[in-house]
């Protein structure tokens, strides 16, 4: 059984997470904290691993972002899926763990947009006639909004607001668990689940018709 808890969210709750501070203010821990991120990240990588094997095709497999960039420790647990075939674009299914909840969205990803096929604006198309009512239980945020953000349900929308503000404006769509509800969380159903029940935006965005399941 795959299963998070408060504690895999409170990893993040941290003072430094760059290895220099830890060296100069609390050397002593750094054993330990090496062991909890990677104890954390291994069952992390396992949960994406099983929603990997849960999509199947046409995804791809997934990215998972290592628990250090060798000179700190991550503030959150970062994977992201695509289609096997838009490897090469920057619209992607991201799933995040982060001190106050776990998020799993369709996203931009801004870091990769330089050597994305397609643009923002191709991403935002999932915006045009936007299906209020088959959302409704989704939440929506801006693109540059904080990740730790109160975010707002879809029925509490309208197509008005999702008016972009310039060129590089964009808006996530997804679902959260906060990290007091994980006691009755099943993981991989709720990441796998959440993914395919926004398949068809991520479609519309890349414009792909497949014959109705």
């Amino acid at each position: 059984m795959f299963s998070l808890s408060e504690k895999s969210c409170d990893l993040f709750n941290r003072p430094f997470f760059q290895f220099a501070q830890m060296k100069k203010f609390c050397p002593e821990d750094i054993p330990m904290i090496k062991a909890r991120y990677k104890a954390e990240w291994d069952n992390w990588k396992r949960i994406i691993q099983a929603v990997s094997h849960q999509l199947g095709t046409p995804f791809a497999q997934p990215h998972i972002e290592s628990w250090t960039n060798g000179w700190q420790v991550r503030a959150h647990f970062f994977a992201f899926f695509k289609y096997e075939f838009h490897q090469n674009s920057a619209a992607i299914f991201s799933v995040l763990l982060n001190r106050r909840r776990l998020l799993v969205s369709l996203d931009w990803h801004c870091y990769r947009a330089d050597r994305s096929l397609i643009h923002v604006w191709q991403y935002n198309q999932w915006l045009e006639n936007f299906d209020f009512s088959r959302f409704a239980q989704f939440d929506l945020w801006r693109g540059d909004e904080s990740e730790y953000a109160d975010f707002q349900q879809v029925a509490q929308f309208s197509q008005d607001d999702l008016t972009l503000r310039h060129d590089k404006d964009f808006w996530c769509i997804g679902k959260n668990i906060e990290k007091t509800d994980f006691a009755q969380l099943n993981p991989v159903e709720f990441i796998t689940q959440t993914i395919l029940e926004l398949t068809p935006l991520y479609e519309r965005v890349h414009q792909i018709e497949f014959p109705s399941h």
